[in-house]
């Protein structure tokens, strides 16, 4: 049972209605997904979308830990008898993690810290006494604390202070004052490691450098971090530490005598010592969290929009894996990605056998009807797209370069040795390229988003956190797409909502059994396909070629009913009201308003009756290189370009103009006018022309402008 005051922080964190939040929990913690909830159940939500809904979800997750990390502590501090019942409240209306460590820490046992070794000499009256700032002469009162163990009044006033400074260390108002300092002042350094000038060259920018750390952006901090995980680079954050010392003795020192002299001392050594690494801990963890969840979100993004990249449809595809002297692999597919043939041909140097590849290509375009040519992007790509462009079909064949980033990944992973047991990596990797072009969401979900190559510093975010962003990313987009029943792997099918790894492989093993699926209805014969998974990924699942013309749409199971009675209403069979866009702008929907049944799901299903099954992704667009551009030698300074964007970070873009290494168009050079964020200019995939600015072919970096094109 989740507390009221939890609840009115959730909803006000995700900016919705407590009503709203609770409906959303419910349907939560009753198994529904995300996908699920902002398609099927906007009358409930009040047509949250999974932006929303995934908010909703982790804010309810940390409160949980959150609540986890709260019975800990209970049971800790009750177990040495030291929890009161305003200890207790304390604890339990504490809503952010840093305050109720802060709380814990008096309490949270310890190793044997040198206060600790000072109260063992009998010195905590003395720190009280000192702490109580009125004794004028703390050296004589020292004196009263002599023993075996304190020989002197100096010894003895050092005990108390080290009691003192760990007293100011575990105290919450002194933790405040320091990380109040840091939130406004903190700045972090960046050095060079001693010795590694040269070897680290590629961080020079990062030798000498200091800027507040509020200020610096997600991608300069990964940097660094990465240069000092390398052992390039030392790093420290601090505020203005005479001022924050000033604070804090502002705060403990009441007095201007000898004693008030020994805490504002003991002060001073409880901030170098344990204050200011403490929070300076605690300042470069949160940094670093807020940097990966802008790079998680950066990577997450072009993830997205590289799942949703248009795709060619279910056509007769060749795949080109190219290759110098190993030869391009060729491999000729079906309209559903099914492999027919493949072979080598060697049309570049050394073998350079042109004609016996021409020969051999052509032979296969007409034997397996081959409707497009896709070729991978990786070595010798340009001259094999150059070698097919000099061909003449008896057919009108178009040929794009496609993106090779994971291919050998899949190629070598135990998903493509399961599909093609049979087949070596550069046919499997061909088979990919050519699958890719046809339909890059389904191929693309084989890979691990991280070998795909887009985002900033993905190796050195949290990888639990960007892991779990990635998976809700492509669950979005399969279901937001929707998958055939018939046709799909068990990997893509395991992205569906409500499905998992063993019911998407038990699906797949029901099809080869039975057949193809003639029906929704029959997904509930699946073993272990329990109501409610049948309920969460029934309307993403579909059936081409049905009985039931509904089967093929996004309109659910539980609302079949309802369209039969619309088309009855219009006296009709349901199969004549499907496609007939005139037909349905006729419907009242006010008419089919009911308690359960609210217009957002019937405009949902007005538009899936008008264009049913309709793919959310655009059409595929042809795209050139310019010809002679080959290598970084090739360009010149003021060269205008044609190019594709391959990646967007926060700082900009890159773009491939047809060589083996993509071009920055910084976020300065996007436009004529101040950009905040490169995604408001480019899309991934997107087609661009870019000028040529500089080439540093010694670094292998290309600066590229937009500005005016």
């Amino acid at each position: 049972m989740r507390k009221e005051k939890v609840l009115e922080k959730i909803a006000g964190a995700a900016g919705v209605s407590k009503a709203q939040l609770i409906s959303v929990l419910d349907l939560f913690d009753g198994g529904a997904t995300i996908p699920f909830v902002a398609r099927y159940r906007k009358e409930m939500t009040g047509s949250l979308d999974e932006v929303v809904l995934a908010s909703i979800k982790e804010e309810d997750e940390r409160y949980n830990e959150l609540e986890k990390r709260k019975e800990t502590i209970l049971k800790s501090v009750g177990e040495q008898d030291l929890l009161t019942p305003e200890l207790q409240a304390t604890i339990e209306n504490c809503y952010q993690l840093n305050e109720l460590e802060d709380i814990y820490l008096p309490y949270k046992p310890k190793r044997r810290t040198r206060a600790t070794i000072a109260r063992e000499k009998g010195l905590e009256a003395l720190a009280e006494i000192l702490m109580n700032q009125t004794e004028r002469d703390p050296a004589t009162r020292a004196l009263r604390f002599l023993n075996d163990q304190v020989p002197d009044a100096e010894e003895a006033l050092a005990g108390a202070r080290d009691i003192i400074a760990e007293t100011v260390n575990e105290h919450n108002g002194a933790r405040n004052i320091v990380r109040n300092s840091f939130a406004r002042e903190a700045v972090i350094f960046s050095r060079v490691a001693r010795g590694k000038e040269e070897e680290g060259i590629k961080y020079r920018d990062y030798f000498e450098s200091s800027e507040p750390l509020h200020k610096c952006p997600s991608h300069r901090l990964l940097a660094m971090r990465r240069g000092e995980k390398e052992g390039f680079l030392k790093l420290s954050v601090s505020p203005d530490d005479e001022r924050t010392i000033g604070r804090l003795e502002s705060y403990f020192v009441t007095s201007g005598n000898q004693s008030s002299e020994q805490v504002a001392l003991a002060i001073k050594d409880a901030y170098k010592r344990l204050l200011a690494p403490s929070i300076e801990t605690e300042f470069f963890n949160d940094s670093k969290q807020r940097a990966d969840l802008e790079a998680i979100k950066v990577f997450t993004e072009n993830l997205r929009q590289l799942l949703l990249a248009p795709p060619l449809g279910q056509k007769r595809v060749m795949g080109i894996d190219p290759g110098y002297k190993s030869g391009c692999k060729v491999v000729c597919l079906d309209a559903q990605g099914n492999l027919l043939h493949n072979e080598t041909i060697y049309p570049h140097p050394p073998q350079s056998e042109v004609n016996q590849a021409m020969r051999k290509i052509s032979s296969l375009v007409g034997s397996y009807k081959i409707e497009a040519i896709a070729i991978g992007d990786g070595t010798a790509s340009r001259e094999t797209e150059s070698f097919f462009k000099k061909m003449r079909f008896d057919r009108d064949l178009q040929v794009f370069v496609v993106s090779e980033d994971g291919a050998s990944v899949y190629s070598a992973s135990k998903i493509a040795r399961d599909e093609f047991p049979q087949y070596d990596v550069t046919v499997r990797g061909a088979i990919s390229i050519g699958r890719r072009l046809m339909d890059p969401l389904a191929e693309l979900v084989k890979i691990d988003p991280k070998a795909i190559g887009v985002g900033q510093y993905q190796h050195d975010v949290d990888q639990k956190m960007l892991q779990s962003s990635l998976e809700v990313s492509v669950e979005s987009c399969v279901n937001k797409v929707g998958v055939d029943l018939n046709t799909a792997s068990s990997h893509l099918l395991h992205y569906v909502s409500g499905l998992n790894a063993t019911l998407a492989q038990n699906i797949v093993e029901y099809r080869k059994e039975n057949g193809p699926f003639p029906s929704r209805e029959m997904l509930r014969k699946v073993p272990r396909m329990g109501p409610k998974a049948y309920e969460q990924c029934a309307g993403f699942l579909r059936i081409s070629g049905a009985d039931n013309p509904l089967d093929n749409s996004a309109v659910h199971p539980e609302r079949y009913k309802l369209v039969e009675k619309i088309a009855s209403d219009l006296g009709m069979p349901l199969v004549e009201l499907i496609g007939k866009e005139q037909l349905t702008a006729k419907i009242d929907l006010n008419r089919y308003v009911s308690k359960e049944v609210g217009l957002p799901t019937l405009t949902d299903i007005l538009a899936e009756l008008s264009k049913p099954g309709r793919d959310p992704r655009s059409g595929i667009k042809h795209f050139e290189f310019a010809e002679g551009i080959y290598s970084m030698q090739d360009l010149i300074p003021g060269m205008v370009l044609p190019g594709i964007v391959t990646n967007i970070t926060r700082f900009g873009a890159f773009v491939d103009v047809g060589i083996k290494q993509d071009g920055l168009v910084h976020i300065s050079e996007m436009a004529d006018r101040f950009v905040s964020d490169p995604a408001e200019i480019v899309k991934l995939q997107q087609h661009v022309k870019v000028r040529v600015v500089e080439v540093d072919i010694p670094r292998k970096r290309i600066a590229f402008s937009m500005k005016g094109l």
